[in-house]
């Protein structure tokens, strides 16, 4: 993997629907029936043939991911990762982490070179946003230390607050951004 890891990771401020990449995450429910936040945002821009495409890949249990086309989204897929609702930092962090793991592990299975996750559990699952930020970044750079695949990796944070969270953490890496 001659790229160095700052060169693979991007930070946004946006809608991550409006993203030109190979794959955009959503912050999906089990049911993978779209809802409000980025997933209701994300059902929305990609049309309703979504909706049928991803009801037919549930249930989708917290810690895994599901991947469909984009349908209307400049990106070719969807990844469908469901995070935990929050009730413990200790147990729902694995899980996290895991959601994370399970959306860049259908990178490799689909020939996705770029991904863009939003953050996943933040919203109305309730995980604190330092802790989520912290599992994210960890997760992401462990992975794109051991894999080739994907070649980059853009976190999209809607809000300017979390966008900061994530340049200090990443800051904390090693790893230089422009938000």
């Amino acid at each position: 993997m001659g790229t160095s890891l700052a060169s693979r990771i991007h930070l946004v401020i946006g809608d991550i629907t409006r993203l030109a990449v190979d794959a955009i995450v959503t912050a999906a429910n089990e049911a993978l029936r779209g809802g409000g936040g980025v997933d209701g945002a994300v059902h929305r821009a990609a049309g309703p043939d979504l909706v049928a495409a991803s009801r037919a890949l549930a249930p989708c249990p917290a810690g895994s991911a599901r991947i469909t086309p984009g349908f209307n989204l400049d990106a070719r897929y969807v990844i469908h990762a469901v995070g935990p609702v929050f009730r413990d930092l200790t147990e729902d962090a694995a899980t996290l982490a895991s959601a994370y793991h399970a959306a860049l592990q259908l990178c490799i299975e689909n020939d996705v070179d770029h991904i863009a996750f939003p953050c996943i559990s933040t919203g109305v699952y309730g995980f604190p946003k330092d802790a989520a930020c912290q599992i994210a970044t960890d997760t992401v750079t462990r992975w794109l230390g051991q894999h080739a695949v994907p070649s980059a990796v853009t976190f999209c944070c809607f809000a300017a607050e979390d966008a900061e969270l994530y340049r200090q953490r990443l800051a904390e890496l090693g790893i230089e951004t422009q938000p």
